[in-house]
């Protein structure tokens, strides 16, 4: 799963929820920029591997590729790297209720609210986790390779940004840096879905820039075929539990949708893998409302933002629209996001039937 994390600088604000999270977010900051060194100097240092010093070197020509073409935040961003010792920058905790497919959200002074709460260490989110779990909530933790401070920090590389391929790194950054460019208080889901269509359709064209093939037949195809068929039981469950049925037949039929998830997973992934595939693992744990919550966030207005940019004459006039709609206000923003949406999807329809 493409999972991209905003960790809010919770050392910044006041009055927080837990002074132990205040802590422990503080020093898992504090940490992380401590390890940062200049790009230059680790390229030159001769202890450095040179697979690694190549990778580095790729992801500063993505870096000046943001700005000057997709004319994302010209700063100091992404010209540092730290090497971490864990697989990924933090874990983000995603919490639901039963019969809900809205997050629990985590609201913080400057930044607003989230639908989902960072944490350094594994074993922290975990327990944060069972706590929640206790109180009879749903919960899914989900390992980040890279957040925005919204520029608040220089942001540096990390080594959990450079375990996939360049592709993944090029797309990352985009959409790492789409956060500076414009960020919307209390609406997780527009800034998320935001940055990942600034991160995709900025792949597309440096992947043009570099005179590479398109994208057909690319792996993050059928990621997306696979993200579809998590929005599709994300929507019928939204629709069930606005419903006036009971709790007890909402909970069966909750059962049926999520069995039926698993069931048509399979069939797609036979297709493709037969019998194995690489999002297994995504189904080997608890299907739940909170696991499905991410797609909702990062991927649900895609499709708006898509249609925004095709009407739009360059980068800056499209961030000028996007800036206009998230002026709006919250019931206002979601409603031009939803017109766009049926209209992107009316689009689709008619080139299909064409």
């Amino acid at each position: 799963m493409r999972c991209i994390g905003l960790l809010l600088l919770v050392l910044l604000v006041s009055g927080c929820s837990s002074l132990s999270y205040l802590h422990h977010s503080w020093q898992g900051q504090r940490d992380l920029l401590s390890r940062a060194e200049p790009l230059e100097l680790v390229l030159q240092d001769p202890a450095t591997d040179p697979q690694l010093a190549a990778r580095l070197r790729h992801a500063q020509q993505i870096r000046a590729y943001a700005s000057a073409h997709l004319q994302l935040p010209d700063n100091a961003s992404y010209t540092r790297y730290a090497e971490l010792p864990r697989p990924y920058a933090l874990w983000n905790l995603f919490v639901a209720a039963p019969l809900s497919m809205d997050a629990v959200a985590h609201c913080y002074p400057f930044f607003g609210c989230i639908a989902y709460k960072g944490y350094f260490d594994q074993a922290t989110a975990e327990a944060a986790a069972s706590h929640w779990r206790e109180q009879g909530m749903e919960v899914y933790v989900a390992g980040i390779p890279a957040y925005s401070t919204l520029g608040w920090y220089d942001d540096p590389l990390l080594s959990s940004m450079l375990h996939w391929d360049d592709d993944y790194l090029a797309e990352l950054l985009f959409h790492e840096l789409a956060h500076q460019q414009f960020y919307v208080k209390d609406d997780t889901a527009f800034n998320e879905s935001f940055a990942s269509f600034v991160g995709q359709q900025g792949l597309r064209e440096w992947r043009a820039q570099q005179g590479l093939d398109a994208l057909e037949g690319d792996p993050r195809e059928l990621e997306r075929e696979f993200i579809q068929l998590l929005l599709q039981a994300r929507e019928q469950l939204v629709a069930l539990y606005a419903s006036e049925s009971s709790d007890a037949d909402k909970l069966t039929a909750k059962a049926a949708v999520f069995s039926t998830l698993r069931a048509d997973y399979q069939d797609w992934r036979d297709v493709h893998w037969q019998g194995a595939g690489p999002y297994d693992h995504w189904f080997a744990g608890e299907l739940n409302n909170a696991r499905l919550l991410p797609f909702g966030l990062y991927d649900h207005w895609i499709p708006a933002f898509g249609l925004l940019y095709a009407r739009s004459s360059s980068w800056p006039d499209f961030y000028q629209r996007v800036e206009t709609l998230g002026e709006l206000p919250n019931a206002e923003r979601a409603a031009a996001l939803e017109q766009l949406l049926e209209a992107a999807g009316k689009q689709v329809s008619e080139s299909k039937a064409d």
